[in-house]
């Protein structure tokens, strides 16, 4: 009988995908790939040319002779303090994300778990906020900022956005998703509500906050309009503002804007590689549910 049985499983045809299809789609994710991969290493190949060479037409994009005059420039220049530039927007990046994360984690479980009158209305506002263009806010905010003398200060483009709406949303979507027998069982045992968002959510959590962090992160790394309103003193200035001094009316320096943004790219490509396995599973499971 076991022999009848493995015969004929064994003469089960399989069902193989066609090797053309399967060449095709390789193809098109290479492609794909190459077309992003691209401009990053167009970048990274234009900070070693030299500054008539980065400017020339038609472009080129092997340098002849690399050289790094251009990093030289802007690291050893007194008037373009990149390293403190840099140091301004760790910090400020570093504060922000952490702000945000708390906050959100918060407000994202407590619209998630706990009942309350008006749930839904609190939550419906935050959702709403977010159809709301920053740009709108920058002259309350620049008020507020100044009002608490906060001007040309880390902590005007720290504080300001440690509320997000999207924080909150994209927290109380991955808190919905967990399973309430958790929440449950650790009532039973006697779990308070802070036991049981600190000690049983919190740590279920570690996906969507790292990839709320790197968001976050990326967000406040990347800002240039809010720090060119705020910080008017150059040593205080965050890099991207920063590195818009760089180029003027008359001429533009690619080599020392693509050296600038080298340097800039480093902190973002080091957390996402660090934290890429938790990305995946915190978007994938944030955004579906709710």
């Amino acid at each position: 009988m076991a022999t009848t049985t493995t015969r004929t499983r064994s003469s089960v045809p399989t069902r193989r995908k066609p090797v053309g299809r399967t060449v095709l789609r390789y193809v098109l994710l290479i492609a794909l790939a190459a077309l992003f991969i691209s401009p990053l290493v167009y970048m990274v190949l234009t900070s070693f040319k030299t500054r008539g060479e980065a400017a020339g037409l038609p472009p080129t994009w092997v340098p002849t002779p690399p050289t790094t005059a251009a990093y030289e420039s802007i690291l050893n220049a007194p008037g373009t303090p990149v390293l403190r530039w840099f140091a301004n927007s760790l910090v400020a990046a570093t504060a922000n994300a952490a702000l945000v994360v708390a906050t959100s984690t918060l407000a994202g479980f407590a619209l998630a778990r706990m009942r309350f009158r008006g749930r839904g209305v609190v939550f419906g506002i935050v959702v709403a906020t977010l159809f709301v263009p920053p740009v709108i806010l920058i002259i309350p905010n620049y008020l507020i900022v100044g009002q608490l003398a906060w001007l040309n200060t880390l902590l005007a483009i720290i504080v300001p956005t440690a509320a997000s709406a999207f924080g909150v949303f994209f927290m109380r979507q991955f808190f919905v998703g967990l399973p309430g027998e958790l929440e449950e069982a650790a009532r039973l045992d006697g779990a308070n509500q802070w036991q049981t968002f600190y000690k049983v959510a919190l740590p279920l959590a570690r996906p969507a906050l790292a990839t709320l962090a790197l968001l976050s992160f990326l967000t406040n790394w990347n800002d240039f309009l809010w720090p060119v309103y705020v910080l008017f003193s150059p040593e205080i200035q965050t890099l991207p503002a920063g590195l818009s001094t760089l180029q003027t009316a008359n001429a533009v320096r690619y080599d020392l804007l693509m050296a600038g943004a080298v340097i800039a790219s480093i902190p973002v490509l080091a957390m996402y590689v660090f934290l890429q396995r938790y990305i995946i599973e915190g978007v994938s499971r944030s955004g579906l549910k709710g």
